[in-house]
């Protein structure tokens, strides 16, 4: 196996950048070299975030080019939105792979970037360069790549539930419905009204109705494997709990394909890729059972009388929706076995 890899991570302060700290802390051959933050540079990690105290002792750094360089390998990028398009080319230009976890280079088209994130693009050539890291379906091109472009949890979660399906020709790409469920933590640590407590406590609520960033990340995708514009019609929600995102997905059958047939296709799919897991018929995934995994858990209800079948996806939307599918990519990346320091069993219950 190869020498130890030195990770810095930047935007240490954030829930992704906590999980990050956390796996790559029992990763066997990471080290963590540098925890940066712009906002709070000289200040103890375990100020805000106690429970790391055992595993990164030093202060948060600046963001420094040069001393990022001499101190680490590879740079995670758990930065807001708007943030990473400016520095990531510094970090490149400075001969470090990188994977970053905001939305910056997912869309390859300038123009949807700037419509749906309501941010300036990065530059073009970046945004073709950046590797889409959806582990399972594109980790060939991830094997040794030096730029890789995290997905969003939302589109993890349903990307995974629609493609084996999609790519077989088996539904119909012109009616698929998105039907989405996140836990709180997806919106970041920051204060807002929509996450205060007695906002979100006993209530179920609807948010950003067809204007979620995530739509066009998972048009883009399921147009380019189904070689046709693909537009879905995708509704997030936000449920009162911690973590986790359940996509209920809908589509149309194209021929009568039952679930024993759905199970069979998707295990053929994913077959030696150990971090999505298919259910028996009849048996549909909760959150729960995810927590604190890399996991994707997949189930399926095919309805004989509608001619629709039902996909349900679950994870973890900081582990395999983030932080858990970046360590997955730096695995690949780096040429190691991708389950590498992420082999770890949900917590239940």
């Amino acid at each position: 196996m190869n020498k130890t890899v030195r990770a810095a991570i930047v935007g240490s302060t954030g829930y992704g950048g906590v999980e990050l700290i956390r796996f790559l802390g029992g990763h066997p051959q990471v080290e963590i070299a540098s925890v940066l933050s712009s906002s709070s540079s000289g200040v103890p990690i375990a100020e805000g975030y106690p429970h790391l105290s055992e595993i990164v002792t030093d202060l948060l750094d600046g963001i420094d080019i040069p001393a990022i360089r001499e101190k680490a390998d590879v740079v995670f990028t758990a930065t807001p939105h708007g943030v990473s398009s400016k520095l990531v080319p510094q970090l490149l230009d400075a001969g470090l792979k990188v994977i970053d976890l905001s939305g910056d280079f997912r869309l390859k088209s300038g123009d949807q970037y700037r419509q749906w994130y309501k941010h300036e693009p990065a530059q073009a050539e970046l945004l073709q360069k950046a590797v889409y890291g959806l582990s399972e379906v594109f980790g060939d091109e991830v094997t040794g790549a030096r730029f890789v472009s995290n997905p969003g949890c939302y589109p993890t979660a349903t990307l995974l539930g629609l493609i084996p399906a999609l790519s077989a020709g088996w539904i119909d790409p012109r009616s698929i419905i998105v039907d989405a469920k996140s836990g709180v933590s997806g919106a970041g640590r920051g204060a807002s009204l929509g996450t205060h407590y007695s906002e979100i406590n006993e209530n179920f609520k609807a948010y950003k109705v067809n204007k979620h960033q995530h739509t066009p990340e998972i048009e883009q995708v399921l147009s380019l494997l189904s070689g046709e514009q693909v537009t879905v019609t995708f509704t997030p929600h936000l449920v009162p709990m911690t973590r986790g995102i359940m996509a209920t997905m809908y589509a149309t059958l194209n021929d009568a394909h039952t679930e024993e047939d759905l199970i069979e296709l998707y295990r053929q799919y994913y077959e030696g890729r150990p971090f999505v897991r298919i259910r028996d018929k009849g048996k549909w995934p909760a959150t729960k059972e995810v927590y604190g995994s890399n996991y994707c858990d997949i189930g399926f209800a095919a309805d004989e009388r509608t001619g629709r079948v039902t996909i349900i996806s679950v994870i973890d939307n900081l582990v395999k929706g983030a932080a858990g599918q970046a360590i997955q990519n730096m695995n690949l990346m780096m040429g190691w076995n991708e389950t590498l320091g992420l082999k770890l069993t949900p917590v239940y219950p």
